[in-house]
């Protein structure tokens, strides 16, 4: 007597349709790996194996030159401390100010919480434009000053509402039960609300971390002393240094920036990069917590 089987008979067209969309992801992740792929290569290849290929696959000729100049150069040190500042500050500044709008705004007994919800969605359609926004910079002295990069963005709409979802999803009776044993609002935000939510909080707090890491638009409308330059100025100097170069004649120059522009694209990004591993496993369950309640 043969025991029956629990395998689901799958038509020709299904699995046709998984193998083509097995294709296109392989095809998608191939195409968004290997720019970082051919930065890593030429980043330790000499100047020589740069010149031998137009497609780097492997260093031909290993060579350290690039990551050694750059990590001479006192340039980048001060620009990774400022964007390590701005990034470390900035992002706890956004949680701190997005975690007490969001739970205040989760209230839905709060008197006034929807017109105060409405005026937070319609800054994310409109806003009061960039000249406006540079003169109130001015106004503020803020220019020249890494604060320009922290102060105007000490909340994001969209993360914020992602956040007061997630407050508004979770059981009533947590809050109540902790109310009925003594804890204040704040006690209850701290010691029962904040311990539940550190999937959506750690999800945010990394899309925080890693805009003010990118950010590169603030910086060179507010800042243009070079000792409070972020990274990404720094490195748009290198790459304007380099065509420089090449204008006037310098074409060895040029071509040796290359290996050496790749090495600081590399060590710009390996820190933020490293970060993903530990706070994947929070992605799925804290932005999808937060954006699947209206």
């Amino acid at each position: 007597m043969s025991r029956p089987t629990n395998r689901i008979r799958r038509s020709t067209g299904s699995r046709i349709f998984d193998a083509c969309n097995l294709i296109f992801l392989i095809l998608l992740a191939f195409t968004t790996i290997f720019p970082f792929w051919d930065s890593f290569v030429v980043s330790f290849s000499s100047l020589r194996s740069y010149l031998s290929s137009s497609v780097h696959l492997w260093p031909g000729e290993w060579s350290f030159e690039g990551y050694a100049y750059m990590l001479s150069d006192e340039r980048l040190w001060v620009s990774y401390g400022n964007t390590l500042f701005i990034t470390v500050v900035g992002t706890a500044l956004n949680m701190i100010v997005t975690i007490m709008t969001s739970y205040v705004l989760s209230k839905t007994y709060l008197r006034g919480h929807r017109v105060i919800t409405f005026l937070c969605v319609f800054t994310m359609m409109f806003s009061g434009g960039i000249i406006p926004t540079y003169m109130i910079i001015k106004d503020l002295h803020l220019l020249n000053s890494i604060w320009a990069m922290i102060i105007p963005s000490a909340i994001n709409t969209y993360n914020m509402i992602i956040l007061r979802n997630f407050f508004t999803g979770m059981p009533k009776e947590l809050e109540e039960s902790a109310t009925l044993d003594g804890c204040t609002e704040i006690g209850v935000l701290f010691r029962i609300v904040l311990p539940v939510s550190i999937p959506a909080i750690t999800t945010i707090t990394l899309f925080y971390a890693v805009a003010h890491w990118n950010e590169f638009f603030s910086a060179i409308m507010y800042i243009n002393r070079e000792s409070s330059w972020p990274l990404q100025l720094f490195l748009r100097s290198m790459l304007y240094e380099s065509e420089a170069a090449y204008q006037s004649g310098g074409e060895s120059l040029y071509l040796l920036g290359q290996p050496m522009k790749m090495a600081a694209v590399m060590l710009a990004i390996i820190p933020i990069m490293c970060a993903y591993p530990f706070f994947q496993k929070y992605f799925a369950t804290g932005v999808m917590s937060g954006a699947v309640k209206g």
